[in-house]
């Protein structure tokens, strides 16, 4: 959520840093603005909305100065207007943030007492104020952030820009991440890789509660208790150049396509065909005295766990508890002895996952992480990291991400029942031959596009939808539910298909549409039959099948998605691309705003 860039650098940064913001869009935001140092003057920037509203101010308004700070916000504390934008500026001191000062009201109020005039909504122009305060009784910038940033309770990444020190950005991290970027001559900060990527590869990831004073020549790195520290400098790897989308009409079309490849990508760390075995990244890890597993994520990523505690128990015979991060720690959750942990996370940098993920260190859980930016702070923190390999994703809704997430867990579910010696070697060599089936199946599911977007229309009108499906197929119905809500603004629930008659089936008109999952194979009997008591009901049903199933009880529908015959472990990876084409097309066809929906971030770093 929100996106920083600092420049200290050698000419106007001003052009540079909307670069950087635009490579951070894919976070989400509802306004942007930019500030630099000119002429001994703070010159701002900032606009509403998306930022071709901010670069038309900047061609009306050309900002000059070497040193700038930049941000993309999303609204926490005050409305998304020009006002609440950053950077904020408070006498002699300019500054962004990303996250929540949790104490800003009683801050608030003591500034206030004091004759302090507050601009902006914001609880961000509250360290503003305290720092400018530092300073004006005679202290350097240097020890008016150390002075305010203990005062500062919540999670925050934060970076300040100094009228009379031309030369000088300070960031400081606590929950939130941010990052250093070491250059010919110039330095810089930013919230991620990414943001910084076309100007070096050479980062630092700050720890929590460190701080850094970013100057042309130097960096120098703080801990939480003000003491010099040395965070490793190394090599970035992400790309300098920006992600397109080629031929494709958004983001999350293409990403949509690009399953099949990062899928398969993705396999090729956890699979060992030749020998029919499935196998984690780093060295081997022994599982056999694990007892039960606890998964905890947000989102999408939290269907992703609750197809896993489906295949873990089946496979491994273990106790699977599945958490929503947000409520885990809450909740007073036992954690016993031998139980793995395991957060998913596409960012490694959400919140609630993040602090669900130390709540289980700190109570000596054994902690695993299926995350897709391995530099990130889960995947740092975790004992046991197991990255995807989708690559960047911009689009808000996770699409390529999620199905990434889970072939992990199908492998890291077959792995766990060979360590605890419930699969034979032909069971995990069916297993791994099913998996490398998985990006073709795909890719035939992909084939169905054009009459997916064909029968968009029948959904569009739609107020109210209902999906259905039983066995992993239930989280895949609340997964496609989510989809529809994120970028089409439809009301959307996802059932477990034999709960339709405990109360939901209520519901069921002619205008409700109904989407069912229902892959042949064990549960379909038992989910047509819920089907057919909607179709009794007056209900539209979409019945999503594959040529089997669609020739079985496909007869009556408003409209049938034809998926290929699949191995019930791999239907969720297949099943996947329907329900994003569906949600794809409805969006489109209502003319939203697919790959930056409405209230929406990418990463969710605050609670």
């Amino acid at each position: 959520m929100c996106g920083i860039v600092g420049i200290v650098g050698k000419s106007d940064v001003a052009q540079r840093l909307f670069d950087g913001l635009k490579r951070l869009e894919y976070r989400g935001y509802d306004s942007a603005g930019i500030c630099t140092i000119s002429e001994g003057k703070l010159e701002r920037r900032r606009a509403e909305g998306k930022l071709d509203n901010l670069a038309r101010e900047l061609t009306a308004h050309p900002l000059h100065g070497s040193t700038g700070i930049a941000h993309t916000r999303w609204a926490t504390h005050g409305a998304p207007t020009v006002g609440n934008a950053h950077p904020h500026i408070v006498g002699a001191v300019a500054l962004v943030h990303n996250g929540i000062i949790e104490n800003f009201k009683p801050l608030r109020d003591e500034l206030i007492a004091e004759g302090r005039r507050f601009a902006s909504e914001t609880d961000t122009e509250v360290v503003g104020h305290l720092v400018a305060r530092e300073i004006e009784h005679g202290a350097s910038p240097q020890d008016a952030v150390a002075a305010v940033l203990p005062r500062l309770v919540g999670a925050f990444a934060i970076a300040f820009l100094f009228r009379d020190h031309p030369d000088l950005i300070i960031g400081a991290r606590m929950g939130a991440p941010l990052t250093v970027g070491y250059g010919e001559g110039e330095n810089y900060l930013g919230s991620d890789a990414l943001a910084v990527a076309p100007w070096t590869q050479r980062i630092a990831y700050l720890d929590e509660g460190d701080w850094a004073v970013v100057r042309r020549e130097s960096i120098q790195i703080f801990d939480r208790n003000n003491r010099p520290v040395d965070r490793e400098i190394v090599e970035s790897g992400a790309s300098s150049a920006p992600v397109e989308k080629g031929n494709y009409a958004h983001y999350m079309q293409k990403e949509i396509f690009e399953q099949p490849i990062v899928v398969a990508q993705t396999l090729q760390t956890y699979v060992r065909p030749f020998e029919g075995e499935v196998a984690l990244p780093a060295a081997e890890a022994d599982l056999a005295s694990i007892e039960r597993v606890t998964i905890v994520a947000c989102g999408t990523s939290f269907y992703v766990a609750m197809i896993g505690k489906y295949w873990i128990e089946r496979f491994a015979a273990i106790r699977v508890e599945v958490d929503v991060a947000s409520e885990f720690r809450y909740r007073e959750a036992v954690l016993l002895p031998n139980t793995l942990g395991i957060v998913i996370s596409q960012s490694g940098e959400t919140a609630d996952t993040l602090a669900a993920l130390r709540h289980m260190k700190e109570n000596g859980v054994r902690t695993a992480g299926i995350i897709n930016v391995p530099t990130s702070s889960m995947a740092r923190e975790v004992d046991l990291l197991l990255p995807t390999h989708a690559g960047p994703e911009i689009g808000v809704a996770s699409t390529k991400a999620f199905t990434c997430q889970l072939a992990v867990m199908a492998a890291l579910s077959a792995y766990i029942a060979r360590c605890k010696h419930r699969l034979s070697s032909d069971e995990e060599k069916d297993i791994v031959a099913h998996l490398q089936e998985a990006p073709a199946a795909i890719n035939a599911a992909l084939a169905h596009d054009d009459e997916i977007a064909a029968m968009a229309h029948l959904i569009a009108p739609a107020r109210d939808v209902l999906y259905l499906g039983r066995g992993p197929d239930y989280p895949m119905a609340m997964e496609g539910a989510l989809k529809l809500k994120e970028i089409s603004y439809i009301h959307a629930e996802g059932y477990a298909a034999g709960e339709m008659k405990h109360g939901p089936i209520a519901l069921i008109d002619d205008n409700v549409p109904v989407i069912v999952l229902a892959p042949s194979g064990p549960l379909f009997d038992k989910t047509v039959s819920n089907m057919q008591e909607v179709r009794a009901r007056g209900g539209k049903i979409v019945l999503i099948s594959d040529a089997r199933g669609i020739a079985e009880a496909g007869e009556g529908s408003m409209a049938t998605i034809e998926m290929p015959e699949v191995h019930p472990l791999i239907a969720p990876l297949v099943y996947a691309v329907p329900v994003q084409l569906l949600a794809y097309h409805v969006a489109v066809l209502k003319g939203t705003d697919v790959d930056q929906p409405r209230n929406l971030a990418k990463s969710v770093t605050v609670e």
